[in-house]
């Protein structure tokens, strides 16, 4: 698979190939999953993927497999010991932004029935299937991610701006951003 043409931002390391290839746009509609992106894409502001890629398993071990039940209990004294954890990103407001913001997913899991119909509504449903010819014409934010991301501040997420929002549906599969000369951007054409 050496030979074969990807997408230019995933060349770098083997974390993030292995990433491009197994998950980054491929639509994801499991909950669980969907909040785990949730999650790291928060954690990621400011910061580069590849260092929340590095991250990644530690993450899903210490947020117990980011079961939004088991982190909406998490108290002070769970924060602070994941404060002192060198394998997540230690910043206070995105640690407890993830505890507040299991609470909202299950709220929004209550009122919608999956946090999945919520979600795929901000792209009808589909994957918006884009013809990006080089990585210099994706965008970080559309209209889709602005109304996401407007819709879940007003619902007190955190850490869910535009350029975030954008990230989750490219890593979620709402949109298909391989560029076209990339092997999975077929693959991942409905």
């Amino acid at each position: 698979m050496k030979d074969i043409k990807r997408c230019e931002w995933c060349t770098g390391s083997e974390i993030e190939r292995v990433y491009h290839d197994d998950d980054w746009g491929v639509p994801l509609h499991d909950d669980r999953r969907l909040f785990e992106f949730l999650i790291l894409e928060g954690a990621q502001a400011g910061l580069s993927w590849i260092t929340i890629l590095k991250k990644r398993d530690h993450y899903r071990k210490v947020f117990d497999h980011f079961d939004p039940d088991r982190v909406v209990k998490y108290t002070d004294k769970k924060i602070e010991k994941l404060l002192l954890d060198p394998g997540i990103v230690r910043n206070r407001l995105k640690v407890s932004s993830a505890v507040s913001n299991a609470r909202f997913f299950l709220d929004v899991q209550e009122e919608f029935g999956s946090f999945d119909t919520y979600v795929w509504q901000f792209v009808n449903g589909e994957s918006i299937q884009n013809c990006w010819k080089s990585v210099k014409q994706i965008p970080v934010t559309t209209p889709e991610s602005d109304a996401m991301s407007k819709d879940l501040k007003q619902r007190g997420f955190k850490f869910v701006g535009s350029t975030i929002c954008y990230a989750h549906m490219q890593a979620t599969g709402m949109v298909n951003d391989h560029t076209t000369d990339c092997f999975r951007h077929s693959e991942l054409a409905l």
